[in-house]
């Protein structure tokens, strides 16, 4: 089943372009389709007989996630459904055409589900006040209600690895907690189960694949709007990180991924208190007064020589 899973990459033929162009454009497709179907093997994310719920908001991430997903259905080894479920919360100026004209457009089933949340976020918080929670929660809620509804299995969101990230450092920062952002995981509701197929995207490519197939955008103008959020701050540090060191966003997601709980300080994860002598060789033993030796960081092509 994995087999066919990696090989359902992208193979719809796009119209005729330059062909540096179309080169990289493939790449693009390949790369994404690669790594959301590896999500998916990986987590057993998507399984037989499904109801998938893909949440689309009219950003550039959940159109990225739809579009993926119906490309791996063509081709997966197994049989699933896509429902395409959008929450108008009446934001004032909110298009309300554009999203069901591409969904139908498509072809696929879809449900608009209307809910004025934004009259309630703006009564309730305060003018400057930062409005993500909140409407979150309401949202949330409402998502949970139609997924039921719908007789839904799956409820897919469009979190990327960058999205991954942010949400782990912070909990770290404000939070005082090692905790991210999980592929996949039972709601808070204890109901349903919630999958991130684009666990392993980088925003970057999401960005340049919603220019490629020129999705419709629609910006947030509620919470989206907010300046100084602590998220969006998160996420300047990581893009500077990343351009000053490159290919430090997937060490560090990568890290995620390589838990050494031996090494950390939650006695609830790791039973110190009854640490005995083993006589036994350990890789992961501490190496008590040596120091841990990290290669040092360079620039993207060339080589860093330690003398």
């Amino acid at each position: 089943m994995n087999a066919v899973w990696k090989a359902s990459e992208a193979q719809d033929a796009p119209a005729p372009r330059e062909p540096k162009i179309e080169r990289e454009v493939h790449k693009l497709e390949k790369r994404l389709c690669r790594q959301v179907g590896q999500a998916i093997i990986d987590f057993n994310m998507i399984e037989e007989g499904d109801r998938v719920m893909v949440c689309v908001s009219g950003g550039k991430d959940s159109y990225g996630l739809l579009d993926i997903l119906l490309k791996l259905q063509k081709r997966a080894p197994i049989h699933f459904e896509i429902i395409a479920v959008n929450l108008d919360q009446k934001q004032p100026g909110f298009p309300a055409h554009i999203l069901p004209e591409y969904l139908a457009k498509l072809g696929i089933e879809y449900h608009i589900e209307t809910q004025d949340t934004y009259s309630i976020v703006k009564k309730v918080v305060p003018e400057g006040k930062t409005m993500c929670s909140l409407c979150s929660r309401l949202r949330r809620g409402i998502l949970y209600r139609v997924a039921d509804e719908l007789k839904i299995s799956k409820i897919a969101l469009g979190h990327h690895r960058d999205d991954m990230l942010a949400t782990f450092f912070l909990n770290m920062f404000f939070g005082g907690k090692l905790k991210g952002m999980p592929p996949k995981l039972v709601s808070d509701d204890g109901g349903h189960i919630v999958i991130r197929p684009l666990a392993n995207v980088a925003e970057k490519d999401l960005v340049r694949w919603a220019a490629q197939r020129q999705f419709p955008i629609i910006p947030c103008s509620l919470c989206g709007s907010q300046e100084n959020l602590q998220r969006q701050r998160i996420g300047q540090m990581l893009r500077d990180w990343e351009k000053q060191y490159p290919g430090r966003t997937e060490t560090l997601f990568t890290s995620l991924q390589n838990v050494v709980p031996s090494h950390l300080m939650d006695a609830s994860h790791y039973d110190f208190k009854n640490i005995k002598i083993t006589g036994q060789a350990d890789v992961d033993g501490d190496k008590v007064f040596d120091d841990e030796a990290f290669p040092l960081p360079g620039v993207a092509g060339v080589q860093v020589v330690q003398l």
